[in-house]
């Protein structure tokens, strides 16, 4: 019997409750998730590659069936392709992000014949970034609905309390 397997990409810096949300219900969708970190050698994040990896495993440490790992310089079909995964998930918020994503999506297939699978956002987090918490979060705004308290902690400490 073959396992299902998809792949979840994106940046989390930080890891946002809407994240976690995709990648839960992906779990629900396949036997196994991995989480891709994407590291863009030209973006400066605010959590390192590897703080990011861990807090989304301490995230997702509940969750049997998921890892976590980075990837840089290559197609995210690559990871597909080198993790065994047919599918990538994809979280949207609105027609914004389905107008981002669809050309990519459109490509994956191209390239290997990879599916994606677009879930709608949970109207909770439809307006959530993670630009937007980073934001909040510096100049001391209540993000506590929209990141776990860990991830509340840790941009605590990056951004020190403005108050």
């Amino acid at each position: 019997m073959s396992v299902s397997r998809c792949v979840c990409p994106g940046s989390f810096d930080p890891v946002t409750l809407g994240h976690l949300d995709v990648v839960r219900r992906a779990r629900r969708l396949y036997d196994e998730v991995v989480v891709a970190v994407l590291v863009n050698p030209n973006k400066t994040g605010l959590f390192t590659p590897q703080e990011r990896v861990e807090l989304l495993e301490s995230e997702l440490a509940d969750l049997d069936g998921v890892s976590v790992l980075t990837f840089e310089a290559q197609l995210l079909v690559d990871v597909c392709r080198s993790t065994g995964a047919g599918a990538i998930v994809k979280g949207l918020r609105g027609e914004t992000d389905y107008s981002y994503e669809l050309p990519m999506a459109v490509m994956n297939r191209h390239l290997a014949d990879v599916e994606t699978l677009f879930l709608p956002s949970d109207p909770q987090y439809a307006q959530v970034s993670s630009s937007l918490i980073k934001e909040v979060a510096r100049f001391g705004g209540d993000i506590s609905p929209f990141v776990s308290p860990a991830v509340a902690a840790a941009l605590r400490a990056r951004f020190g309390d403005p108050h």
